[in-house]
């Protein structure tokens, strides 16, 4: 090593100043955004007190329900029928509550139906 080598590394000292100043500036962010969390968690509302709580209905608890819905039909016009001029376009229970199942042959999940997989 060289003498230019020993005195950048020597050095004046300030580089080792600036890490503790900027060590200290880390240290204060952090103590200020705990304190800041602090703050903001003491102005939330306490949790409900178990009187509070939701309490199941008398009947027991609420069931599910499963049933087949189709849509209802869709407007006849003689216009051009546009996604804005549907608006909600709801459902009713279906005639048939069978559930719809695969024919035999069909292509299921997988597949295009051809052949193959047999």
């Amino acid at each position: 090593m060289n003498n230019a080598w020993m005195d950048l590394a020597a050095g004046s000292g300030a580089l080792g100043v600036w890490l503790i100043v900027a060590a200290v500036v880390v240290v204060a962010v952090l103590i200020g955004a705990f304190a800041f969390g602090s703050r903001q968690k003491r102005r939330e509302l306490p949790p409900p007190r178990p009187e509070e709580q939701p309490r199941m209905p008398d009947e027991g608890p609420v069931g599910e329900v499963r049933e087949q819905r189709e849509p209802d039909e869709m407007p006849k016009s003689d216009d051009r029928t546009l996604p804005h001029d549907l608006g909600h376009q709801g459902s009713r229970t279906a005639s048939g509550q069978d559930r719809p199942r695969w024919d035999e042959g069909s292509s299921g999940s997988f597949g295009s139906g051809g052949p193959g997989g047999r």
